[in-house]
């Protein structure tokens, strides 16, 4: 069925395009957020993304990996977001008012928030390798599809993010071992 709908979309069919990309723009943008780190930021790469779309579907060879080819476009309009500036990250918290909450809203947080700095530590191809790969759940060879960069390659990127991710973590946690050993 989608088939069809890529085809009447290449032919210029502005309904079908938009059946193809409404339900997918939720998940663009929260693979984009993932990767970028700011929403505005995610706003402009899948703007960026759909508009490409559009503008290039008609090179689109085989309509079956519509989704592998939009999802493709996204992360190389990620990368050129971020070229063009510079993030700074913003922490997005939701807290809840319950005080029985509070111990694992606190253990939560702080879970996050390490989180959260580990994997602002990383480039954006880490990001990048990490999200399509873990987040978006897609498997090795599909993920090397859509970043369109040999197997080989997204298994060294994904191994050097795992490493950088663990790394950035463990330092976290380092001062505050110092800190104990320099007081006693």
């Amino acid at each position: 069925m989608q088939r069809d709908v890529v085809v009447r979309a290449q032919a210029g069919d502005v309904d079908a395009f938009a059946a193809l990309t409404f339900d997918s723009t939720k998940r663009l943008h929260a693979t984009a957020r993932l990767i970028l780190r700011e929403d505005e930021a995610a706003k402009d790469a899948v703007q960026d993304a759909l508009l490409g779309a559009w503008l290039n579907l008609r090179s689109l060879r085989e309509p079956d990996r519509f989704d592998a080819w939009l999802h493709r476009l996204l992360i190389n309009a990620c990368y050129r977001t971020a070229k063009r500036r510079r993030i700074r990250d913003v922490v997005e918290l939701s807290v809840s008012t319950d005080p029985g909450d509070t111990p694992d809203l606190q253990r939560a947080l702080a879970m996050r928030d390490q989180l959260d700095r580990g994997f602002r530590r990383l480039t954006i191809e880490q990001r990048a390798v990490l999200v399509v790969r873990h987040y978006m759940g897609l498997s090795l060879l599909e993920t090397a599809e859509v970043l369109g960069v040999p197997l080989g390659t997204v298994q060294s990127r994904l191994n050097r993010a795992t490493s950088a991710m663990r790394a950035a973590l463990e330092a976290d946690d380092r001062p505050a071992d110092l800190a104990t050993e320099t007081a006693r």
